[in-house]
């Protein structure tokens, strides 16, 4: 019998462990636990998503421009039936529309990562370029990414690589700041083993610089793809180019307001998916205990 008790009110009675699990009974097995935590998350989700439709249908009620949400589920329907329809430059399925912003996206991010990670980790690990690149970072990052976009629409002639360049713009800091961050927090045992053993530059990147802001990497990456990802909209609808945000402008311009919000749906549908990608890897280089 255990020697753990625990006293009842009256301190003459005492209640074992053993007494316990017989009034209370086992615990559920580690599957069914799963099991009721997702149910309850995806119970919860769906008395959320109910209270914003029943919202919605109210505020399109009172507002004769707004799409109630049953129109909305039709037109969503109709839209995702031929994603991948083109009938020319100015009339493209909404599926190769994503393709072309995810494209630019992808590489503006492509670039942010290849300057952002490695100035990141110098940053962090030495004082002198912290003290250099740091109030450069400090000034430019709050600018309005679309600040931007003019500066380099003239300095290009062309909007779709402009839209680039300020994606990349937009994605550096959190990179950056992010990196830079993680890489001066190591551990000062990792360092002093480092010394003992007498890393050089290489070996200290690969067994200490890296693994310990692995981490933080990958937060930044997550930050800046989600601003990567709202950015494109609102510089595709400044430039009346291809891509998501030019048909939503297009939408509004023809007055085809449920297009309009079956088009925002598809963009926080996919901003929600890279956001959970980046959510996965996070935990996947996450140290252990802190996952």
């Amino acid at each position: 019998m255990s020697t753990n008790t625990q006293e009842a009110t009256d301190p003459s009675i005492v209640v074992t462990d053993e007494a316990l699990a017989a009034l209370v009974g086992p615990p559920p097995p580690p599957r069914e636990r799963r099991i009721a935590k997702i149910a309850g998350a995806v119970g919860w989700a769906l008395v959320g998503l109910a209270a914003f439709v029943a919202a919605w249908w109210f505020a399109s009620t009172r507002s004769p421009g707004l799409p109630s949400p049953a129109l909305a589920w039709s037109t969503l329907l109709d839209t995702l039936a031929d994603p991948f329809y083109d009938n020319g430059p100015n009339d493209k399925g909404v599926g190769l529309q994503l393709l072309t912003s995810m494209g630019r996206v992808g590489q503006g991010f492509g670039f942010a990562v290849l300057v952002g990670v490695p100035a990141g980790l110098l940053m962090g690990a030495s004082r002198r370029t912290w003290q250099a690149l740091n109030p450069i970072s400090q000034v430019l990052r709050p600018v309005s990414p679309l600040a931007w976009f003019p500066i380099w629409l003239k300095v290009s002639q062309d909007a779709p690589r402009a839209a680039v360049i300020v994606i990349f713009i937009t994605a550096l800091w959190p990179v950056l700041i992010n990196t830079a961050a993680g890489a001066a927090t190591i551990p000062q045992e990792q360092q002093d083993v480092a010394k003992v053993f007498r890393f050089g530059r290489v070996a200290y990147l690969r067994h200490v610089l890296v693994p310990n802001a692995l981490p933080s990497i990958v937060t930044g990456l997550r930050l800046s793809m989600g601003i990567a990802w709202m950015v494109i909209v609102a510089v595709e609808m400044l430039s009346g180019s291809t891509g998501i945000g030019a048909h939503v402008w297009t939408m509004y311009n023809t007055s085809n307001m449920p297009a309009v919000v079956v088009a925002i749906i598809v963009i926080g549908a996919v901003g929600m998916l890279l956001d959970l990608a980046f959510l996965r890897l996070g935990r996947a280089v996450a140290p252990k205990g802190r996952s």
